[in-house]
């Protein structure tokens, strides 16, 4: 039930007066300041010159960047200098950006998911973690250690989704006053799940157990799930994973046969790690497959991850599609596999 209560007021009473907590709320804090001002430059659509246009840069995973990933990665770096914040790992920059080392909480941060939707008025948004300072080891540090993590959806409404390690809250953007106000306390996502997001056009390139999996919801209620499925994709992950939030479902992004997505194309530490303490600590699960999505070391900042997220019963489900020991060098969701298990 919403309550409207400040996004200060709720950190103020998390934080007391312990001195890492304080350092996590400001953290947060200096995420949603930059959110702000992202939010203005998005909600102006096409009237805010060439948000879309292609630039001659890459980001880190050899993504062509396009200007409005370069002005928000500057944003929010700006943001949290001002904050006690060590460093910043971003998917925008090769290398983290160190702020100050003495601090005692890092960023890992998505300055802007979903960058293909920017010129298309559809939801996109910012996706980060905090997680403690530990030296050269910060952003290699499974989602575990993560002390806080959220999102921030730039759509119709402004919405800051937010955990602290104690539930999972939602929270709008009031543009009158400025402030983040709760409207959504402690979400559950539902176990059970008739919806499922992916994106069908890489079909012929999923591996088998993929394949079988949707293959079985597509039968509907005449099939092995005897229910009717429906299939939603925004194509942004935090618009995704917000509906789900709000009326279950499951979110896939496996692994495929093309080159450079055995591993899929999500990052581990500012995208899969976040969303998987989110979904957690409102009742759902996040796996790659077959292995927490918590539990995983990251070998480096910009490592990526196929996941499964959202209802617990479904990620469950489909963890069974690949119980296998998939092939030497092969992703969780790059094995081979039969058909549905009950």
């Amino acid at each position: 039930m919403a309550d409207h209560k400040t996004l200060d007021a709720f950190l103020d009473g998390w934080a007391g007066t312990d001195p890492t907590r304080v350092a996590v709320s400001r953290a947060v804090l200096g995420v949603c300041e930059a959110g702000r001002a992202i939010a203005a430059i998005v909600g102006r659509g096409a009237l805010e010159d060439a948000m879309g246009a292609q630039t001659h840069l890459t980001n880190a995973g050899g993504d062509a960047q396009k200007a409005l990933d370069v002005r928000t990665h500057d944003i929010v770096v700006e943001a949290l200098r001002k904050q006690p914040v060590s460093r910043v790992g971003s998917e925008e920059a090769a290398e983290e950006v160190v702020l100050d080392e003495s601090a005692p909480v890092a960023v890992a941060i998505d300055p802007l998911d979903g960058s293909s939707n920017i010129e298309n008025n559809v939801s996109i948004g910012t996706l980060f973690g905090v997680l403690p300072e530990a030296g050269a080891d910060t952003f290699t540090q499974p989602g575990s250690a993560q002390i806080a993590a959220g999102f921030v959806v730039y759509g119709p409404a402004t919405a800051l989704v937010l955990t602290v390690g104690e539930g999972t809250h939602a929270f709008m953007l009031d543009h009158v006053s400025g402030a983040f106000l709760r409207t959504h306390q402690d979400i559950q996502i539902p176990k059970s799940a008739t919806e499922y997001a992916i994106n069908a056009s890489n079909q012929r390139h999923w591996d088998e157990p993929m394949r079988a999996y949707v293959a079985d919801c597509l039968a509907g209620a005449e099939g092995p799930r005897e229910k009717n499925f429906n299939m939603r994709w925004v194509g942004s992950l935090v618009a995704d994973i917000f509906r789900i939030l709000v009326r279950g479902g499951v979110y896939l992004y496996p692994g495929d046969g093309r080159e450079g997505y055995a591993q899929g194309r999500l990052r581990l530490v500012y995208e899969c790690n976040p969303i998987a303490m989110i979904c957690e600590q409102a009742g759902g699960a996040a796996t790659d497959g077959r292995t927490r999505i918590l539990d995983i070391k990251p070998a480096k900042l910009h490592v990526r991850s196929p996941l499964v997220a959202g209802s617990a019963e479904e990620v469950e489900r489909i963890a069974r599609y690949y119980a296998d020991r998939p092939s030497k060098g092969a992703s969780p969701l790059f094995a081979k596999r039969g058909l549905f298990l009950a």
